[in-house]
């Protein structure tokens, strides 16, 4: 992982933070990532994706089954830190120093919508964005232009949405060139802004069941993530822990 002063357990090889959000150190570049049981299990998966979580200076415990991972592995209790949940702390931060944030990826009608709702919402900051082309991999060509269009605008926070495992390895492999402090790959988190999807209310998040209603209210996109990759998680948590038992 990438060096960081913030507060950090060591979970599967990952430092995963264990802190709150308004204890992080902002000071110098940071990327943001998140991990859940889906971006672990692909991570398995596939080198480049993992080694991009790895090197983050930051990787947010997204999800109820990394929590219970942490508790089951190594007795902590932390606490859950989705991609929305950094993304309002990053605008409440700038808007209060009247700071400048940029939205890349996703589509033209989202990021207007986003720009719309900022407008309203947090008067103080000012928002660039940009939508790529929509494909699974980007020319040369393509990435400077996006680099390019961040470091023009000068933000102090930029927000990749390009989904996992694309916006991760994207975010790592360009962290270097980007002019700006701090990246936060958050994937959903635009279109939930949006409003183009709707996210669980926050009694359903206060129950930690905000995936079962991602779930019934997008089954044929969720359940792979949740039906599929949930079980495989729990499998590899448990050999996981078998391993240390007997080490």
């Amino acid at each position: 992982m990438a060096t960081s002063t913030n507060q950090t357990i060591s979970l599967f090889g990952y430092d995963v933070l264990s802190a709150s959000l308004d204890q992080l150190n902002l000071d110098s570049k940071c990327l943001i990532n998140t991990i859940n049981q889906y971006s672990y299990v692909m991570a398995e998966k596939d080198a480049e994706f993992k080694k991009a979580l790895m090197q983050s200076d930051v990787l947010l415990p997204d999800g109820m089954a990394i929590v219970a991972a942490a508790k089951m592995m190594t007795g902590d209790k932390i606490t859950k830190v989705a991609g929305a949940d950094i993304h309002q702390f990053m605008l409440e931060k700038l808007n209060k120093e009247g700071g400048s944030c940029f939205y890349l990826g996703s589509s033209e009608k989202t990021l207007k919508l986003i720009r719309e709702r900022i407008a309203v919402e947090y008067p103080n900051i000012k928002v660039g964005t940009f939508s790529p082309a929509y494909k699974p991999e980007f020319t040369d060509a393509e990435n400077a232009e996006m680099v390019a269009a961040v470091n023009a605008f000068k933000p102090d926070a930029l927000f990749v949405g390009m989904t996992a495992p694309k916006q991760e390895k994207w975010a790592t492999k360009h962290k270097q060139a980007l002019n700006v402090k701090t990246i936060c790959s958050i994937g959903a988190v635009f279109d939930f802004y949006a409003g183009t999807v709707e996210r669980p209310a926050q009694v359903w998040i206060n129950l930690n069941l905000e995936w079962f209603i991602r779930l019934v209210k997008e089954p044929k996109r969720m359940w792979k993530r949740y039906m599929y990759y949930g079980p495989v998680f729990i499998q590899q948590m448990m050999a996981q822990k078998f391993k240390a038992i007997t080490a």
